[in-house]
């Protein structure tokens, strides 16, 4: 049994074809923020009494930055992710939309960029 109609399966219309990966990528993101989160937090707990230094130094081994670096853009994806579908389900004029989901994807990959750079600037130690 088809749903589409004859015409549109002659006109090739229907699904945009984009929403499954939206979804899988919405899930795998948030898979993965479970063993990053853990880390972070059982890392942030043994750096409670810490001084500035001892982070510093901490955050400058070579698996703490990249792991901290995996944690905070794999969170800013999953975040970006959610306010597009904020955005897609809840804003209606078509001109508002295009604006708001390109000022979130600029604003997300602008964010990712000054955070990964503040974490390679602390894990290089310039």
């Amino acid at each position: 049994m088809r749903l589409r109609s004859a015409l549109g399966r002659a006109r090739g219309l229907g699904s945009a074809r984009e929403g499954v990966g939206h979804f899988y990528a919405q899930r795998v993101s948030a898979i993965a923020l479970i063993p990053l989160s853990l880390w972070f937090v059982v890392s942030v707990i043994h750096l409670t009494h810490a001084d500035h230094a001892a982070v510093v130094a901490w955050a400058g081994q070579p698996i703490n930055a990249t792991l901290l670096a995996l944690t905070v853009l794999t969170a800013l994806y999953h975040a970006q992710l959610g306010v597009e579908v904020v955005i897609a389900d809840y804003v209606h004029g078509e001109t508002i939309k295009f604006t708001l989901l390109t000022a979130s994807i600029l604003a997300a990959v602008l964010l990712g960029a000054v955070m990964a750079v503040s974490i390679l600037k602390v894990a290089v130690g310039v």
